[in-house]
């Protein structure tokens, strides 16, 4: 840059002069600025007309082309109040009997009172301070309990000790498959099964007589016959090898399944890993990983997070949670063939016969006398009255049942699914009540079909009128930073929409593709033999002095009741789908391919354009990067053109200085 001297010696004020002088060349620059932003403008009005165009051919359109969107069902119920119905495509006409005999309902336990001898319990007690209160306590050398918690046939075993309180308690209850709750106002637990059915039954058992007392003093102690059954059975010396063998046998066989389950989750762990084969050289993922090749995959994978290379860092956080996977699956799965099944043999296909390990037998089986003796005490202590069942209030789950026709269903839930109907019941009905269910085609559905395609049809011709059409803005150009701070906020956006409105005015594409959609839609279609056209079914534009600005290629419907210009005429489109819907549906889907066609054509790829676009956006896109180019050799000049004044003027001051020198040494010179 050039030395700046701003009238040192002449006096001038040579900063003004410059920048008046540069002012006058920065125009090019402006000028090429506005004409970029116009540019940006007109590529978001295109982007925007492309997004509803796209919406229409990939939504109603495309529906529209296929006759199965039209085979609409629907099913009238004689009582709303007892059952809800959806209809599916494969629902048949019918007219069907319903009767409710029974509805599905939850599991549901009302907790007793707690009593306490000072104030009401707050969620935070200590579960050991409820058993004081009921005059129970644990053993003198207990430290905890245990109760067992079955939901769905599947045990889990919560432990009671002296940090317990009443909020961990019901927290635990959720994570064994629950819905449990403490009113502190009523002083009761609540619970509940997640899901209706009686399969979602549970039960909460004690697993030794802390387990019990504690289920006791929290008000839910559930011994009834149920549960005396279950002890009575666990307790008699009788049943002692048999419940034995039974849970060594169910143990093996859960160890196999999850041995199964544990080998399938590996080998998709390791297919996942041959998606970066390129990564790994050498590892083998076509059996599970050694030793060796899995420090090479963790060794790589570590070394991935300070990678430069993109590919190695946008893969690292992924295959560092696959290690952990991978490891937590093969450390499970190796304790279980390790240390709890033994290979004994094979069958008769060839297939391995696996075994418990002595060693899980044994624990199997000391766990299990361990149960036993607990379930005899237990038993006695009930049977006795040390201990009895508290539970004011304690349902069991049921399915619903229904009867279509004569024959019964069963469901878990209140919904059923049968022959393409989802039936919701609400309520059973009385012994000789019946719900009819009467399955037709639903026409309204074909009349609303057409009504909403005709509906964003209009709403992007009369857009691409609109745009076509528009006002010319010929004297308004973007403004730049300078003229926008001496305008109103107001006056800015008023000024800017003029223009965007005009954006597309007369312009060669958009008027090709409205074209293209208007004679579409005033074309025939061929139905059984005979050219039909939308006016034969009451579909037509308004004439050209009815119809709004910008609103003339616009259809409306005879008859629909929402559309004002029309709703008085006969509903020409309503009795033809009633009297002949296979000639409403077959002139339809004809025009919707021919439109939809027209519109693939329109939106095919080019070397100027991508895929599904109806502009030429690639070549917009690098219009708009040539402009950058252009601005910045445009500012360069500029800058260039105004270092050369400075340059010049401050030459100008250099030499005004020198001659000033010059002349106060002559006058020196002569005694001046």
């Amino acid at each position: 840059m050039a030395m700046r001297l701003t009238g040192l010696m002449s006096g001038m004020d040579t900063e003004s002069i410059i920048q008046e002088l540069v002012m006058v060349k920065r125009t090019k620059v402006d000028d090429t600025k506005k004409a970029q932003t116009k540019h940006q403008w007109k590529q978001e009005a295109w982007k925007d007309l492309n997004s509803q165009v796209l919406k229409l051919y990939n939504g109603a359109l495309g529906n529209m082309r296929f006759e199965s969107s039209y085979m609409k069902k629907t099913t009238k119920v004689s009582n709303p109040n007892m059952v809800s119905v959806i209809t599916g495509e494969g629902a048949m006409n019918s007219v069907q009997n319903l009767q409710i005999e029974r509805l599905a309902k939850s599991a549901y336990m009302t907790g007793g009172e707690l009593k306490n001898a000072g104030d009401e319990y707050k969620g935070s007690a200590k579960v050991m301070d409820v058993l004081a209160a009921s005059g129970l306590e644990f053993g003198e050398d207990a430290e905890s309990g245990s109760i067992n918690v079955t939901v769905n046939g599947e045990t889990k075993t919560i432990t009671i000790d002296k940090d317990t309180t009443i909020n961990s308690f019901v927290k635990e209850l959720k994570n064994a498959g629950l819905n449990a709750s403490f009113d502190e106002k009523n002083q009761r637990l609540f619970i509940s099964s997640k899901t209706t059915g009686k399969d979602q039954n549970f039960t909460l058992m004690g697993g030794d007589v802390n387990g019990c007392k504690a289920l006791q003093a929290l008000g839910i102690s559930s011994y009834g016959d149920k549960e005396k059954a279950y002890l009575e059975r666990l307790a008699d010396p009788a049943n002692t090898d048999m419940v034995i063998a039974e849970r060594l046998a169910s143990a093996k066989d859960d160890l196999i399944e999850r041995k199964e389950e544990l080998a399938t989750e590996q080998q998709s762990k390791l297919k996942q890993l041959d998606a970066y084969n390129a990564l790994f050289e050498g590892v083998d993922t076509s059996k599970p990983l050694n030793d060796e090749d899995l420090k090479k995959v963790k060794d790589k994978i570590n070394s991935m997070k300070s990678s430069t290379n993109a590919t190695e860092k946008a893969a690292y956080k992924e295959l560092k949670s696959w290690v952990e996977d991978y490891e937590e699956i093969t450390t499970e799965l190796d304790d279980i063939v390790t240390n709890k099944l033994a290979e004994a043999g094979t069958d008769d296909e060839g297939n391995v016969v696996y075994e418990l390990t002595q060693e899980q037998k044994d624990a199997i089986t000391a766990q299990v006398e361990k149960e036993i003796a607990s379930a005899a005490e237990i038993k006695n202590l009930y049977d006795t009255g040390a201990l009895k069942g508290t539970v004011e209030n304690k349902i069991e789950g049921d399915d619903a049942v229904i009867s279509l026709n004569g024959v019964r269903f069963e469901s878990n839930s209140n919904t059923f699914e049968i022959n393409g109907l989802t039936m919701t019941v609400n309520a059973t009905t009385g012994e000789n009540e019946v719900v009819t269910l009467t399955t037709e085609d639903d026409t309204a559905g074909i009349y609303d079909m057409v009504k909403n395609f005709i509906k964003e049809y209009n709403t992007i011709i009369n857009q691409m009128d609109k745009l076509y059409n528009a006002k010319v803005a010929k004297d308004f150009e973007p403004l730049t930073d300078e003229e926008k701070e001496e305008m109103s906020e107001s006056a800015v956006e008023e000024w800017e929409k003029k223009i965007k409105d005009a954006i597309l005015r007369k312009d060669s594409t958009l008027g090709t593709v409205s074209s293209a959609m208007k004679e579409i839609m005033m074309s025939g279609v061929n139905v059984n033999g005979k050219t039909m056209y939308l006016s034969d079914f009451g579909i037509e534009t308004l004439s050209y002095f009815i119809a709004g600005e910008n609103e003339k290629g616009a259809y409306h419907i005879d008859g629909d009741p929402d559309d004002a210009a029309t709703s008085g005429n006969a509903d020409k489109l309503k009795s033809m789908i009633a009297s002949d819907p296979k000639s409403v549906v077959s002139f339809f889907t004809g025009l919707s391919r021919n439109l939809y066609s027209k519109l693939s054509d329109l939106m095919r790829g080019t070397e100027y354009s991508s895929s599904y676009t109806l502009y030429d956006d690639k070549r917009m896109k690098e219009e708009y990067n040539d402009y950058n180019s252009k601005i910045a050799e445009l500012e360069d000049k500029l800058n260039d053109y105004e270092d050369n004044w400075y340059s010049k003027f401050a030459a100008m001051e250099t030499a005004m200085a020198k001659l000033q020198s010059n002349a106060s040494a002559v006058t020196s010179l002569l005694g001046g």
